[in-house]
């Protein structure tokens, strides 16, 4: 069974903190070290007993040199700051992961400022959330039965790429491999479109006259549709533009399919409108019941 004796995990939030406890949880770690730029999310991590120690940014480094396990749980644009603080106090055979929701440019930034070092990272993205951010929203269970999405560098060993998959193994998850750039057009189409698409819809009925009562009206469906858009903004605002050029795609299909469905309804096309709804449930019925066997698949 994988051990080890420190993690640092550096972004005390919603998945470094659950990272944390589940790793506590399935006893392979001794001792967690807590790395953050805010001191009450520090604070509320050692009440939760979410970490063991605090340590802010300044102070970062002693516990980062005792590390045999770092998870980079920041924002996508913090992580080149984050890679190169880690870098000069890294031990030989200590393992980097970050939980990125992007990857082609976390990869970029992690061989410039890793340099020599980068076998060391093996990039890691948990299929996992929640509307609400930050360490009180912790959860060792919160990796259970969901996807954790590797993709693997050249540079890394496959003992290294192994023990990685045995953590998130520890954590509850399901691993899967794919490329980084096919991880970056898959979820444009599946994550980061529909938070693009929730915090506008929001955020257009919020600025409308009648925005009181539009609000005072909306009920189970905008509470649903919408419940993403109480994600972190800076988190969402980083995924958008590190992931520009495959979000802008999405949104484009998105637009021309929404034009389509404005042309049905303005030339009352009855029978067109019932078929494309009538597609789109049972697709999502499909979907729901883990039968993906009638749907295409072209990336091979």
């Amino acid at each position: 069974m994988i051990k080890f004796k420190r993690l640092v995990v550096i972004g005390v939030g919603l998945i470094g903190g659950s990272f944390a406890l589940a790793l506590k949880r399935a006893a392979i770690v001794d001792e967690v070290i807590g790395v953050d730029r805010s001191d009450a999310a520090l604070n509320d991590a050692l009440r939760l007993k979410v970490i063991d120690v605090a340590l802010s940014l300044s102070d970062a480094p002693q516990g980062i040199k005792r590390a045999d396990l770092v998870l980079l749980a920041v924002p996508v644009r913090q992580m080149a700051a984050a890679f190169a603080l880690i870098k000069p106090l890294l031990g030989d055979h200590t393992i980097v992961m970050d939980c990125g929701s992007t990857k082609q440019d976390v990869i970029g930034v992690a061989v410039e400022k890793l340099g020599t070092k980068i076998a060391q990272f093996v990039p890691a993205h948990p299929i996992a959330g929640r509307e609400t951010a930050g360490v009180a929203s912790a959860d060792a269970t919160l990796f259970d039965g969901k996807n954790v999405v590797l993709t693997p560098l050249a540079e890394n060993t496959a003992d290294a790429v192994s023990r990685v998959e045995d953590i998130w193994h520890a954590c509850g998850a399901k691993v899967v491999s794919m490329s980084a750039s096919a991880h970056d057009a898959v979820f444009a189409a599946v994550s980061h479109l529909p938070h693009m698409l929730a915090f506008a819809l929001v955020d257009e009925l919020a600025a409308r006259p009648n925005a009181k009562s539009l609000f005072s009206f909306a009920a189970s469906g905008f509470r649903d549709f919408t419940r993403i858009a109480g994600s972190s903004p800076e988190m969402w605002r980083d995924i958008a533009l590190n992931n520009r050029d495959a979000l802008l795609t999405e949104m484009d299909a998105y637009i021309a399919k929404t034009r389509h469905l404005r042309a049905l309804i303005a030339t009352a096309d009855a029978a067109e409108l019932s078929a494309l709804m009538t597609r789109s449930r049972d697709a999502r019925a499909q979907w729901l019941a883990g039968d993906l066997g009638s749907f295409r698949d072209d990336s091979a």
